[in-house]
């Protein structure tokens, strides 16, 4: 699509996911993302031996077998999550009364980000928001993208004006979207107990370093518990995929819940509200991984509540946090 020069674009940026869900696309997918600094903050002299030598060698076959467990027929959910919501957020936007070309991106495989942004100045945007579908700022992640968006920039000589979204873990919006969608679930399925929020894991070091992902976690989980007015015994807030031997954030998701099963807690729900679309963490690990130890552990009943994904509500949401952050640009349709 040809837009007229001088226009607005928008770029949804996520994590990433391999082309295919097999050891040589794990290979690759995982060296990107595995020899990002900001994900792993070792010194490269230790650490890429390390990655090279041994975790490339044996990581991508197992990893492969867990993508496999959730391909689909378009294929990588996260990638197909990711897309949708570009295609329905741009929808909500044009029916709003808004002209912004929203393209999607990953951090790590494909499409790039410098290939979409690329994309957008040819496609005649002199203005561009970058949203990450991080509500929660860390720098595992979202600085990440600024570095990508940075490392584009230098290339080129004609720049755009760029935003870029570093947060929105406390936006009405994105909370209400979350309570929506888990009371849609808790409709259909009725409800546990137990609602488990587990967001996804960072070392503790880098919190201790000054990284405010933890403290914006926790803010989410009080929100929405305070949106789904549940009483501080019917909720719980963890963290899950540790990798490797430090200490991450704590309480850890699966021993959690082994301990509750263990406890006598027969039935749990679990939600994990960082996550914007579901991917291999909430699709094998929760739904897979996590059900099996609660359910081995003597539970009896494990409920998994989708994520955002497409639903209206996220949509919505979305396109909130976009006019807000493009206030002052020129987005009416002509």
């Amino acid at each position: 699509m040809t837009l007229p020069d001088s226009t607005t674009g928008l770029l949804l940026c996520n994590l990433g996911t391999p082309d295919a869900p097999t050891p040589a696309a794990l290979r690759r997918y995982l060296g990107q993302f595995l020899g990002d600094p900001r994900v792993v903050e070792i010194p490269p002299a230790v650490w890429k031996p390390l990655l090279h030598g041994v975790i490339l060698r044996l990581r991508p076959a197992r990893s492969a077998a867990k993508y496999r467990s959730i391909w689909t027929a378009e294929g990588s959910p996260l990638a197909v999550w990711t897309k949708k919501q570009a295609v329905r957020l741009g929808g909500w936007l044009d029916q709003s009364g808004h002209a912004v070309e929203v393209r999607d991106a990953m951090r790590y495989g494909q499409p790039a980000i410098a290939q979409q942004l690329d994309a957008l100045v040819a496609a005649g945007a002199r203005r561009i928001l970058v949203l990450p579908l991080y509500p929660q700022y860390s720098g595992t992640t979202t600085a990440s993208i600024y570095d990508a968006v940075g490392a584009w920039s230098r290339a080129q000589r004609d720049l755009p004006d760029l935003r870029i979204v570093a947060r929105y873990h406390d936006h009405p919006a994105y909370i209400a979207a979350l309570a929506q969608r888990i009371r849609a679930y808790w409709r259909e399925h009725g409800r546990a107990p137990l609602l488990v929020m587990s967001f996804h894991g960072i070392p503790a070091r880098n919190v201790a370093l000054g990284d405010p992902y933890e403290r914006e976690c926790r803010r989410t989980g009080e929100l929405l518990a305070q949106a789904l007015e549940l009483e501080p015994d019917q909720w719980k807030l963890t963290f899950q995929s540790r990798f490797g031997g430090a200490r991450w954030l704590e309480p850890y998701t699966e021993p959690t819940l082994i301990a509750l099963a263990r406890g006598g807690l027969e039935r749990v729900d679990v939600a994990c509200p960082g996550f914007t679309g579901d991917c291999l963490e909430t699709l094998a690990e929760i739904d897979q991984e996590a059900r099996a130890a609660f359910l081995q552990a003597g539970g009896k009943q494990f409920g998994y509540i989708p994520c955002l994904n497409d639903s209206p509500g996220w949509i919505a949401a979305l396109g909130h946090i976009a006019l807000q952050q493009l206030a002052g640009w020129t987005t009416a349709a002509h």
